[in-house]
């Protein structure tokens, strides 16, 4: 667009131009004008091509004239880094799409040479910077971000908007839409029935009436429905290109406002009732599509809320000092309270305690710490308070490892795309250029009026647009959603279908997953009802998971006064015969080694004068892991285990469902790099894990699920997530994505032959724009009771009911 040119638009956000902004030049307001300025300026005109014509401008930044400069205070958010680089992450308000993540990393690494890095990612909104040089830089980083029309304030921090969310804006505005035009085409399709059954009987002033009723109802539901693909469309035809609402609105409008005409002239027929129906199942499948994609929030952004907290650092005066984890210096002491989240990396210098450890290991049974073990952040310490040697804090730990795998895997799976999606790029030009060439064949021929020709392309247009298209792939998704919902199966990702289909291979986790994640005392028959009782007894003073399974077996009964629980050691009473000890092999004083290598978590249980008695206890697996596992493998799957747990208690639990591939003693590192092999040697994998150590790896597969059980990270992470204690859901939801693929297919063909077989005819001026809508509607009604079959489908081997 030529500089001197004032459109009718703002060249920045697209906005309408008042008359005080035409004044200004071609920008609606000062922020936009230097937006458009700095873009120019740094040679990045390439973003508003880039930018998809749907997605909104991005908020003008304020001034920060009002009062203090928020950002002065960022230098205090910076970490640094392992290798000795300054890291900073942004929560940046306005990201819409890909055009503006390449917009931000572009300009920042262009106009500072010292940015050694600049990633931002949509799913979190979070713009991650890493340069050389002081902490006092990050202002001027963050100015240059503000500059480009968005606000920014430190990730975790409450976000950098004070709106709500727009996704969540646009959902509502979608229902609202779609509620109004399914309203308004059920009545005007009684008033329309009302007509054709009067045929031949009805009088001229009648049928206008019913069409002056039936245009007081469309015409504004037309103006307000319609409005998603009016803006999309204009959009597009004043940057010089076209997209799929484009048909759509010419269609709508074109057979909207023929209807009036014909309304006005008294004619016979009038199409509202296909203008107002067209847009109903339009915004039905726009709806579900945005309500899918609204349900996948980010892990990552979990995952960094893990590491929000500030840290008790004890300084050289020997005074406690609050720092956040990144300013936390290596070598630092930390003091960490029972019930507190561990903020770093360190070794326990002090004090011995119990970790849930949880987001590691993925066990949920906790781990006994003493002096010269090793901790990790985001681990919580729930006994007796310790005091730690740090040794690594901020983006050195575990946790910041975690959460940049995670992030990664979620922007390389941003970029699926749906098939019917692709599909619409092509088949919209076309659509134009044939109703465009009916229309002057006809007037050329001058066989007809102007005004027929245009009706014979309106119905073109109609009979071509894309609504069966379009639910192709939503009502088969619509369909398979509600038969996985019935069963406890719940789906994520609008894409998670399409991903399960190809799946190949499925790995499991395995506490939690392919077990409970809750210990169960096995029976020994040579264990003596008074000596189960006074276990119990100890038990029911301590909340230690092995402890209440314990008091679970045993059942109601006495609690013993005067117990003392050792942390990381067990349970000690000064009872009538004597001490009596329950806990671990060490802290009972066990020196037979004749059974440490069985597997399986143990207590011991010593008195005076007593031979010491061994609780064994097993996380036992799913009532139906083994079938599970079984049908897998007879469907032609190649099914692993993936664990964080000892190789001897994986290889027991996979010998007893029937896996022949074990992983063991694998760190959320180890998960994601195994399944990244898997991926390289061509296959398609299925991730299923319930922990927190699992989430990085949940994000890295092709496609993943996790029970209902799952902590939240985890299930954020998942396409989709099942309930109930059983695995069914894995091989149902596999079973249902294959059939799933094929009626997809199905529609996406006989979406091809019904155009072939219709725009001829069509073409020929032999389909009225009522007979256009009627095969139109017919279309997508074939559509939708093709996917409705996938109600009543059963897997050849019966599967899971």
């Amino acid at each position: 667009m030529p500089l001197d040119a004032v459109p009718l638009t703002c060249r920045h956000c697209g906005l309408p131009l008042t008359g005080a902004a035409t004044e200004r030049g071609a920008f609606c307001c000062q922020g936009c004008a230097g937006a458009y300025t700095l873009i120019h300026d740094l040679g990045l005109d390439a973003y508003y091509d880039r930018r998809p014509i749907e997605a909104a401008a991005p908020p003008v930044a304020p001034d920060g004239t009002d009062g203090a400069d928020p950002l002065l205070g960022l230098p205090d958010a910076v970490a640094v880094a392992p290798d000795g680089s300054c890291l900073l992450r942004l929560s940046v308000d306005g990201l819409h799409c890909g055009a503006c993540l390449w917009l931000i990393e572009a300009a920042v690494t262009r106009n500072h040479p010292e940015v050694r890095s600049a990633r931002a990612n949509l799913t979190t909104r979070c713009l991650t910077l890493r340069w050389t040089g002081s902490a006092a830089q990050a202002v001027d980083l963050a100015r240059l971000v503000t500059r480009l029309g968005y606000r920014v304030a430190p990730f975790g921090a409450g976000g950098a908007g004070a709106g709500a969310d727009p996704a969540a804006a646009h959902e509502r505005m979608l229902l609202r839409r779609m509620a109004l035009a399914g309203f308004a085409a059920a009545n005007v399709m009684l008033l329309s029935v009302a007509i054709w059954s009067g045929v031949g009987a009805m009088g001229d002033a009648t049928r206008t009436l019913l069409h002056w009723v039936s245009a007081l109802i469309a015409l504004p539901t037309v103006a307000i429905a319609g409005q998603p693909f009016f803006r999309s469309a204009l959009a597009a035809l004043r940057a010089g290109r076209t997209n799929m609402d484009v048909p759509i609105s010419v269609g709508v409008c074109l057979a909207t406002g023929m209807s009036l005409v014909m309304t006005i002239n008294h004619g016979e027929h009038a199409y509202f009732d296909g203008a107002v129906m067209l847009l109903f199942f339009l915004l039905v499948g726009r709806y579900l599509d945005s309500r899918a994609r609204g349900r996948a929030r980010s892990a990552a952004a979990h995952l960094l809320a893990l590491n929000q907290a500030p840290v008790t650092v004890l300084a050289a005066d020997g005074l406690p000092q609050v720092l956040p984890p990144a300013r936390v210096p290596l070598g630092a002491t930390v003091l960490v309270a029972a019930g507190e989240r561990v903020g770093v990396d360190g070794t326990v210098a002090d004090g011995v305690s119990d970790l849930d450890a949880s987001l590691v290991t993925g066990e949920t049974l906790p781990l006994a710490v003493a002096p010269g073990a090793q901790v990790f952040a985001g681990m919580i310490n729930r006994t007796a308070p310790l005091r730690l040697t740090a040794t690594a804090s901020g983006e050195g730990t575990l946790l910041a490892e975690m959460v940049r795998l995670l992030e990664a895997a979620e922007q390389g799976r941003a970029r699926h795309v749906l098939l019917a999606d692709r599909i619409a790029r092509a088949y919209t030009p076309v659509v134009h250029l044939t109703a465009l060439v009916t229309f002057l064949g006809w007037v050329l021929l001058g066989s007809v009026p102007w005004y027929q020709a245009l009706l014979i392309a309106v119905s073109v247009l109609i009979i071509t647009c894309p609504c069966a298209l379009a639910l192709a792939v939503p009502a088969v998704q619509v369909t398979a959603s509600g038969r996985l919902m019935r069963q406890g199966i719940l789906l994520k990702s609008a894409t998670a279908l399409e991903r399960l289909a190809p799946v190949d291979t499925v790995v499991f986790d395995k506490t939690g997953t392919l077990t409970l994640g809750r210990p169960d005392l096995l029976p020994d028959p040579t264990l003596t009802t008074a000596e189960l009782a006074l276990a119990a007894s100890l038990a029911r003073t301590s909340r230690h998971p092995l402890s209440r399974a314990l008091a679970r077996a045993a059942g109601p009964g006495p609690v013993a006064e005067g117990v003392v629980e050792v942390p990381g050691g067990g349970l000690r009473w000064l009872g009538p015969q004597g001490f009596v000890r329950l806990g671990s092999r060490t802290f009972c004083g066990v020196t037979d080694t004749a059974e440490e290598g069985v597997a399986g978590p143990e207590l011991w249980l010593t008195r005076c004068g007593q031979p010491p008695r061994r609780l064994l206890f097993a996380d036992r697996p799913r009532r139906d892991a083994a079938a599970v596992v079984a049908t897998l493998k007879a469907r032609g799957f190649r099914v692993e285990l993936l664990s964080g747990d000892r190789a001897v208690t994986a290889q027991a639990l996979a010998a007893e469902v029937g896996i022949d591939s074990v992983r063991a003693d694998a760190r959320p590192a180890d998960k994601c790099a195994h399944l990244a092999a898997l991926r390289a040697q061509g296959r398609k994998v299925l991730m299923v894990g319930d922990g927190l150590n699992d989430a990085a790896a949940l994000a890295a597969a092709d496609v993943s699920l996790s029970p209902a059980t799952a902590v939240d990270v985890t299930q954020t992470a998942a396409d989709v997530v099942f309930q109930g204690d059983g695995l069914a859901a894995v091989a149902e939801t596999l079973a249902v994505a294959r059939r799933s693929r094929a009626l997809v297919r199905q529609n996406l063909i006989f979406t091809l032959l019904y155009n072939l077989c219709a725009v001829p005819v069509a073409v020929a001026g032999l389909a009225t724009p009522l007979v256009a809508a009627a095969a139109m509607s017919g279309s997508s009604l074939v559509v939708m009771a093709n996917a409705l079959r996938l109600g009543g489908f059963k897997p050849r081997d019966g599967g899971f009911r």
